[in-house]
């Protein structure tokens, strides 16, 4: 993404795929995402969308914002579950451990650090 440069995020076409083996908890959700073009001094930038159903996932760095849809994200061991809708904001550590409960189908806009 170079400066200046416009992307309406929900709007991206994203190719899904399903979520299968010990990620799919229930229901057949899918998962696409795209990164948006070059990074910002490393961090990457991109849209991340997920259908209704329950997965499992140990997360990277991230931070993210909601743009639609509604969830709730179970942590193994840290905070009470949160639920997430359009304009919540979210800090991920590197290695936790959540469950994805996924009510409506969710996109978010999400910035990863640059690698170390």
């Amino acid at each position: 993404m170079r400066a200046g440069e416009l992307h309406h995020a929900d709007a991206v076409e994203l190719e899904h795929e399903p979520v299968g083996g010990e990620e799919r908890m229930s229901g057949t959700p899918s998962i696409g995402w795209t990164a948006l073009g070059a990074t910002v001094d490393g961090a990457e930038v991109g849209v991340w969308e997920i259908t209704p159903g329950v997965v499992r996932d140990v997360e990277e760095h991230e931070i993210f914002v909601v743009l639609g849809g509604r969830a709730t994200i179970a942590f193994e061991a840290g905070p009470e579950p949160i639920e997430v809708r359009a304009g919540s904001v979210v800090r991920l550590a590197a290695g936790m451990r959540t469950t994805w409960t996924v009510h409506e189908t969710l996109r978010k806009v999400y910035v990863t650090p640059p690698a170390r």
